[in-house]
């Protein structure tokens, strides 16, 4: 694997299941090493760099979702065809796992939709985007950082443009009508997400064709970092039963 998109992360096995992860708005692949060591040795995790971020700071963050899931259906086609991948995405990384499953020579054996509207439902308040007060004002709501954070004018200036640049992605975005993958896709949400609720979530099952399931955790948008063991189970638990 030679590719800017992409970061190897935890050891495992010969022949193990490969997990392609996609970071929430503002995220950087980073954000998935926890759940790379709890899956390791038997799941090798991938995690999505996307551009604006951490190793890839220097380069302009993306604003075009379906063109950043056209270049990254691209990149994992490359990846071994004997290889039984899944995709794993988390808020925003849901939608965009999505649209890379619908464009990927090799669909993923299946799509895990965390914290994450359906992609006829994804909907961003246009004042989110007024100005970075708002984007703070968000982000602080979901958790994803601390006033602590964006009081240091050296992380703030890391953590805002990226945020401002998947929020106009997400905004701009609009999924085709009936879009649908092949893919069977389980839906992960907590039961305090403040922007995603049980009932949004189960609208994932408008958008396969095959088997959907839906598996709800205490917690908000990030509940996954508190029952990132059971969410390493259930992933688990579907990788296995594609042996």
């Amino acid at each position: 694997m030679n590719s800017a998109w992409l970061r190897r992360f935890g050891r495992a096995v010969p022949g193990a299941p490969q997990l392609v992860c996609f970071p929430h708005a503002g995220g950087a692949a980073a954000a998935f090493l926890p759940l790379a060591k709890e899956l390791e040795p038997d799941i090798e995790v991938l995690a999505v760099q996307y551009p604006g971020r951490q190793d890839r700071r220097h380069e302009p963050p993306a604003t075009d979702l379906l063109a950043m899931a056209a270049h990254l259906a691209a990149v994992l086609d490359e990846l071994p065809a004997t290889a039984r991948v899944g995709y794993f995405g988390h808020s925003m990384g849901a939608v965009l796992a999505f649209e890379v499953a619908r464009r990927a020579a090799r669909p993923p054996e299946v799509l895990f939709a965390s914290a994450a509207r359906s992609p006829a439902n994804t909907w961003i308040d246009p004042s989110i985007l007024a100005g970075e007060r708002a984007v703070e004002r968000e982000i602080l709501a979901l958790g994803a950082t601390t006033p602590e954070v964006l009081a240091q004018p050296d992380l703030r200036e890391m953590v805002l443009p990226p945020v401002r640049a998947d929020y106009t992605a997400l905004a701009a975005y609009r999924a085709r009508p009936g879009a649908t993958v092949p893919t069977p896709i389980v839906a992960l949400v907590g039961d305090t997400d403040p922007r995603v609720s049980v009932a949004q979530a189960g609208r994932w099952a408008e958008h396969t064709s095959g088997r959907f399931a839906l598996e709800v955790f205490p917690g908000g948008h990030f509940y996954l970092i508190p029952r990132l063991s059971e969410v390493a189970r259930t992933v688990d638990a579907e990788l296995a039963a594609l042996v």
